[in-house]
């Protein structure tokens, strides 16, 4: 009798909660974080306590990958309205009383100081996957112009606060969701034609629209200011193109196979602007060279192409376009991330995944991954 009513080992009763994590999945995500502990102890050794605080950031988002990756899809899906009413009712907030800090207003107190738009970053693809789930089978145009009023709402409060690099992660998840929707490439290319037309005239034009008193009107002075240092930085080498110009050099510097663990001098002398944050990949590509940022790209690819091999094995169309969005705000995050610092776009304030600094970014991507390993999981005890 005693045996009968004997617990089985602690190990044995949390074994389940481990079946059917995606091991590819997993790999990369170990690859990548060990790239950040490694570049980020030499980027910020000497700079407080960066080091220690971005093991615990990470430590702290494997945490919430675990517990939302035991989260089934389908209560994702029945949190989808409730968090993207809430997200936007915030926003709203933000836009009313929120706190403003170095002109932009992004935060807003509920009992604690939080950062709306963040929660947008999940909110956004949730809902979206959401509401295609509902009209699967019989989805009309009006469905799409629907899902692009649910997109542009949330992003053009974010946009006002103002926070370009938010607004333009958020936006891509959703046009990620209504991509995958099935939305037609005859809808697609002609926005896509107007903005290449748009980028050949800005760089024709560029003495004409960047003269001193020229403005354009759709975006703030700064947003304004960066794009002309984008196109070119010398003109203002010690002010607006600085951060542009130090992180070209670093790269350019680590040659092939860069100058060594802990041997960047425009690391270490501290002529990389947020060397721990946003310009990371610069840090990284002085120290290891063009086979250390191969090998990074590999591990990101690697891991995009394992989110979407999991968004194409997905059972219900939720979780396809849910792991599909997921997986372009990784691959966003990195591409914005690397183009800023290597001057081929803006400096937007955009965090390289798993390698920069910055709890809030961290949590983000625990939350993503964790809904990446719960949809692979579903799909791997369905088929058990």
């Amino acid at each position: 009798m005693s045996a009968v009513l004997e617990k089985p080992p602690i190990w044995q009763r949390a074994a389940p909660m481990f079946q059917g994590f995606d091991g590819p999945l997993a790999f990369a995500v170990f690859l990548l974080a060990c790239a950040g502990l490694l570049v980020m102890y030499s980027s910020g050794f000497d700079h407080g306590t960066r080091f220690r605080d971005h093991g615990r950031n990470m430590l702290i988002a494997g945490a919430i990958m675990f517990v939302v990756a035991q989260i089934s899809p389908q209560r994702l899906m029945s949190l989808a309205v409730p968090l993207y009413t809430v997200g936007v009712a915030l926003l709203v907030a933000v836009a009313v009383f929120g706190i403003a800090k170095k002109g932009a207003r992004r935060w807003v107190n509920v009992g604690v100081v939080i950062q709306p738009s963040e929660i947008m970053k999940i909110a956004m693809p949730l809902m979206l996957a959401w509401w295609f789930q509902k009209r699967e089978g019989h989805l009309r145009p009006l469905d799409y112009v629907m899902a692009v009023l649910l997109l542009v709402a949330p992003v053009g409060l974010i946009m006002k606060q103002p926070d370009l690099g938010t607004s333009l992660l958020v936006l891509a998840a959703g046009l990620s969701v209504i991509f995958f929707a099935g939305l037609s490439w005859k809808l697609i290319l002609p926005p896509l034609a107007v903005g290449l037309v748009a980028l050949v005239l800005l760089v024709v034009f560029e003495s004409q629209l960047c003269a001193p008193g020229v403005s354009w009107g759709i975006l703030h002075d700064y947003q304004q200011q960066r794009v002309c240092t984008l196109l070119d930085p010398t003109k203002d080498p010690l002010g607006k193109g600085f951060h542009i110009i130090q992180g070209m050099i670093a790269i350019g510097s680590g040659g092939l196979l860069g100058k060594g663990f802990m041997q960047g001098t425009q690391t270490h002398l501290e002529f990389i602007p947020e060397r721990t944050t946003d310009f990371i990949f610069a840090a990284f590509s002085e120290e290891f060279g063009l086979v250390g940022n191969l090998c990074l790209i590999g591990a990101f690819v690697f891991l995009i192409l394992r989110g979407l091999a999991i968004a194409l094995e997905a059972s219900t169309l939720f979780s396809r376009l849910l792991a599909g969005a997921i997986t372009m705000i990784f691959f966003t995050y990195a591409f914005v991330n690397m183009g800023m610092v290597s001057g081929i776009l803006p400096v937007v304030g955009v965090p390289l995944p798993f390698i920069s600094y910055g709890g809030t970014a961290m949590v983000t991507l625990g939350l993503g991954l964790g809904i990446l390993m719960s949809i692979a999981k579903a799909k791997r005890l369905v088929q058990t």
